[in-house]
């Protein structure tokens, strides 16, 4: 029996030890498998672990939902036009924003189509791709792996810069793009995602957003983008500068045929359209708005200052001040697009030719040999290292590589530093101004040539105005009595009281008898002192200050001559105020500022002066004779070279030497201004014929009119009219204007002008009268002595 059971249990453990000598066979036989299997127990792990890590945001930040929910890009400010253009940006991005019903259904069928096929489909993740991208990035150590992002994920990208974790950046960056891409699509619609990536994403050149790339290469809105247009932004997605439609035309076309052939592969385009749109040419009209460039780069310096105190003073839903760089303010101005538009071209076209004219002047002579101190005074004063203007100017022959500014241009080149400074020294300037005198809107503001080279601007520099201050010498006389139709003599004449100083013409022409009017109408210097001295300087300085010019007014003669330095603003603005019958005019720009949705923060209203500072009728008169300036005067060429209609009146005005050229432009409805000249005074024409304000200043003025009065909208301007004067004022305006020889029982003197009553129809100046004059003039002296000694 024990012998049995024995023999029982020895047969049961031999199975046993056959199976573990199996195992164990087993486990020699397929080390590879078991190793795979722990590898990927392995790798499930860590990967596991790689996910918690980032998803905690351990490996780099990762927005929660409520980041994502307040987004919030910087936005640039916007100043708009009266009539709704956009004049430029204040931005750290250049970035401005486009719900989606302001995008064309184009852009976003051909963004589907090439960046995120199955767009509508995913949940912001492509599986496959991103487990394509984690392979070869971990596994193969392959940097360049990329692709698979979906348009969410590329959000997730354009918000959340990608940070640098050595080989394992990509595939840290990439989950930390697709869980944040998980959530976006959890927080906003399909639409919102497009709206989203397409006013985030970077294009060519620097700028952010469709609404910019549509104004920048299409100068259209991007509701407003054809099939082909769109195709050509899509395209630049893939590579900003590389396929840009500007520098790269060939290969932003091919691109762009390429974007239209994936649309009718992905059904957004039949093949028999696509062919018809890969048939246009790109169809580019570049508009660049910057802050450099634009509509109106001077004016949005001119307006920043305002912006930034409001800003400061005014606070946002967060309780933080307003960033004018951030916020995405929407700012509206009184400027009208198309009048800045005009006003723009005709200083650069102009300008182009006269410096053409200014450069063949001086061809065959240096200005700057026969002028030395223009450029040691421009050297010494860019001079901050204290050295000897010997040893500076040696500094500045050394070439370096520079981009200078030319009217065909800029051009880069190697050019010595002293070459590149006598290049600008002799540029010529300009500004110009436009204001509604009624209003005290203003319409347009051109500073300069370009800003982005010359940032000085022109509307506010103080220049000498010479002859455009004379007609508030003869508004000064006419606010003093002197009769509209009084007979000045036209001589040389020199004032000993004021060390001997002799007033001249401009053309030395001297003899015969003229009025106000006339001698206004040919800008005659003698006459105008004369007048001066007649109304009074202490009561002209008066009248120009009533009328807003703040600058230094010199009591002396000499003022009737424009020797004082005024801006362009002031001089505008106080002649605005003469056509606004005696209420001074204050330009004003700043209408609307709304946020970036466009709520109204606030609205600008300006209180106008009720009660004129001059007689009304006095300004009705010396507008009559500024328009006798345009018809037959020094600014006839209004007329009869840029053929303006209408009622115009004008002034011209040239300075000595012939540093400064100006013309000031009035109609009932805008009035305009323009100086030209050299940033130094001593760069100029050697002669009146190219130096005077006729041909320098007044053709810029002209352009603008011709282009408003030939645009629809502004044409009924040429039809509005200055109110005339009362009959009585009027038909003395209307004496002629000069005379040889004056009717001396007209004109004559009377006893009754000895006892102070004044004679309008007297003239005082005749060269025969004057020691009659003097005579009865002491006479009178004498009499008054002996009854003010009575009266005491």
């Amino acid at each position: 029996m024990a012998k049995k059971k024995t023999n029982t249990t020895s047969r049961t453990k031999k199975p046993a030890s056959r199976k573990k000598g199996n195992s164990k066979k087993t486990g020699k036989k397929y080390p590879f498998l078991s190793f795979i299997f722990k590898a990927g127990v392995v790798l499930f792990l860590l990967g596991c672990l790689f996910f918690i890590l980032v998803f905690l945001g351990v490996l780099g930040p990762v927005p929660s939902k409520t980041q994502l929910q307040q987004i919030n890009n910087p936005l640039a400010s916007e100043v708009y036009s009266v009539d709704g253009k956009i004049l430029g940006r204040y931005y750290v991005e250049n970035r401005s924003y486009a719900t989606f019903d302001e995008i064309s259904p184009n852009v976003i069928n051909a963004l589907v189509a090439t960046e995120d096929a199955r767009f509508y489909e995913h949940r912001g993740i492509d599986e496959i791709a991103l487990a394509r991208v984690l392979f070869k990035s971990i596994i193969l150590r392959n940097d360049a792996a990329g692709g698979g992002s979906t348009i969410s994920q590329q959000i997730a990208k354009n918000l959340f810069p990608r940070v640098d974790y050595g080989p394992f950046s990509m595939p840290v960056n990439k989950l930390r793009e697709a869980i944040i891409a998980y959530r976006l699509e959890r927080i906003y619609n399909k639409q919102e995602i497009l709206a989203l990536y397409l006013n985030t994403v970077s294009f060519a050149e620097n700028i952010f957003g469709i609404e910019v790339a549509a104004e920048r290469f299409f100068s259209k809105s991007p509701k407003s983008l054809d099939v082909h247009e769109a195709a050509v932004i899509v395209g630049m997605l893939k590579a900003n500068n590389y396929y840009n439609p500007r520098t790269h035309p060939d290969r932003a076309l091919g691109r762009r045929n390429v974007v239209i052939d994936l649309m009718v592969k992905n059904n957004y385009l039949n093949a028999a359209d696509a062919e018809k749109y890969k048939e246009k040419p790109l169809g580019l009209h570049y508009r660049l708005i910057s802050y450099n460039q634009g509509p109106a780069p001077y004016f949005l310096e001119r307006l920043k200052p305002e912006l930034l105190e409001w800003c400061a003073d005014n606070v946002n839903e967060n309780g933080q001040p307003y960033n004018l760089y951030t916020d995405g303010l929407k700012i509206t101005t009184s400027i009208d697009y198309n009048l800045q538009r005009y006003a723009q071209q005709s200083v650069k076209e102009y300008m182009k030719n006269l410096q053409k004219v200014f450069d063949n002047h001086w061809k065959s002579r240096d200005i700057f040999r026969e002028n030395p101190e223009v450029l040691k005074s421009a050297i010494q004063n860019l001079n901050t290292s204290g050295d000897s203007y010997a040893d500076e100017l040696k500094k500045y022959s050394a070439k370096t590589h520079a981009s200078l500014f030319t009217w065909d241009g800029v051009e880069s080149m190697e050019v010595s530093r002293l070459d590149s400074l006598k290049h600008y020294l002799k540029m010529l300037n300009a500004g110009f101004i436009a204001i509604d005198p009624h209003s005290s809107h203003l319409k347009a503001w051109v500073g300069g040539i370009d800003y982005r080279f010359f940032k000085y601007d022109h509307v506010t520099a103080p220049r000498q105005t010479g002859s455009t201050f004379k007609p508030f010498v003869y508004l000064a006389a006419l606010e003093e009595d002197i009769s509209a139709d009084t007979y000045f003599v036209n001589q040389y004449k020199v004032y000993e009281e004021y060390k001997d100083w002799a007033p001249r013409n401009s053309h030395n022409e001297y003899g015969g008898y003229y009025s106000m009017k006339g001698a206004l109408a040919k800008s005659l210097n003698t006459v105008s002192v004369d007048v001066l001295l007649e109304a009074g300087i202490d009561e002209t300085i008066d009248i120009a200050r009533d009328l807003g010019i703040s600058a230094d007014l010199p009591d002396y003669p000499s003022l009737a001559l424009g020797v004082a330095s005024v801006s362009l603003k002031e001089m505008v603005e106080a002649f605005a105020g003469i056509v606004n019958d005696g209420k001074p005019v204050k330009a004003n720009y700043l209408l609307q500022i709304a946020d970036k949705n466009g709520k109204v923060l606030e609205t600008f209203n300006y209180d106008l002066p009720y009660e004129p500072v001059v007689s009304p009728e006095n300004c009705r008169a010396v507008i009559n004779m500024m328009e006798a300036v345009v018809d037959g005067g020094t600014g006839r060429g209004i007329r009869t070279v840029y053929k303006i209609p209408g009622e115009f009146a004008g002034k011209t005005g040239t300075t000595q030497n012939n540093s400064d050229g100006w013309f000031i432009g009035l109609t009932p409805e805008l009035v305009t201004g323009c100086w030209v000249g050299a940033d130094d005074p001593r760069v100029h024409f050697r002669t009146t014929t190219y130096g005077q304000g006729a041909y320098m200043a007044l053709p810029i003025v002209g352009k603008f009119f011709y282009k408003t009065y030939h645009d629809k909208k502004f044409e009924h301007l040429q039809y509005s009219t200055f109110p005339d004067p009362e009959p009585e004022l009027l038909a003395m305006l209307n004496e002629p204007e000069y005379k040889e020889v004056l009717d001396i029982e007209k004109h004559g003197f009377n006893f009754a002008s000895i006892f102070g009553k004044k004679e309008t129809e007297n003239l005082k100046d005749r060269p025969e009268a004057k020691a009659e004059e003097k005579e009865k003039g002491q006479l009178w002296k004498k009499i008054k002595g002996i009854f003010s000694k009575k009266d005491k």
